[in-house]
């Protein structure tokens, strides 16, 4: 396994990096999993270890929607 490190503003972020490398069903399913919970694509790519654009097509290829839903993803809690 072989990680780069990538500088995120301040943070140094590690992660394992899968392009060229075939899609494991997990993969998917950690896709889908993510996109309910409302986490940016750029996110799911990071922890993937794939480009936004990748996650984008497979997300489109397994009618997986990207889109957030009307919820916020950071349990704010109306006044």
């Amino acid at each position: 396994m072989s990680y780069k490190v990538i500088k995120i503003g301040e943070i140094m972020a590690k992660y394992d990096r899968n392009s060229g490398k075939p899609w494991t069903n997990s993969e998917i399913s950690k896709i889908r999993d993510l996109a309910k919970q409302n986490t940016p694509t750029r996110v799911i790519g990071l922890k993937l270890g794939r480009t936004e654009n990748a996650v984008r097509n497979k997300a489109s290829e397994n009618n997986i929607s990207l889109k957030p839903t009307n919820q916020s993803p950071y349990n704010r809690k109306k006044k």
